[in-house]
């Protein structure tokens, strides 16, 4: 018979795991933000100046990673704070399809997964 729930000692790694994840992707998220802003600020000032267009093309392509960067960011937060909403739900670490435990490796990869390494593979 398989195992099909955490141990409360799983859980409690995984919440720490995910806790420490959400630490560092916020502060990933102010500087890829502040860095934004003065990409944005910078750019705002040296308009004033005339400047060769692929200056500016280059300001534009570099303001642009940013605020995606700052996108990617919010939404992995996102999967991460979702992760702990299904530890609270009990529905953490458990397959979709099939319902068995996903592997603690994958979980610790993508701790947002919702899906075993086989399932994720079918679909």
């Amino acid at each position: 018979m398989s195992k099909n729930k955490w141990s409360d000692k799983d859980i409690k790694f995984f919440k720490d795991l995910i806790r420490s994840k959400i630490v560092e992707v916020t502060n990933d998220l102010e500087s890829e933000k502040k860095r934004a802003d003065d990409i944005k600020t910078s750019t705002q000032s040296n308009a004033i100046y005339s400047s060769h267009m692929a200056d500016a093309s280059s300001d534009h392509l570099d303001m642009e990673r940013a605020y995606y960067f700052v996108a990617r960011e919010k939404k992995y937060l996102n999967y991460l704070n979702k992760a702990l909403s299904m530890i609270d739900e009990g529905t953490f670490g458990i397959c979709k399809e099939c319902s068995t435990l996903i592997s603690k490796d994958r979980l610790v990869e993508v701790p947002h997964t919702t899906k075993c390494f086989e399932c994720k593979s079918n679909s």
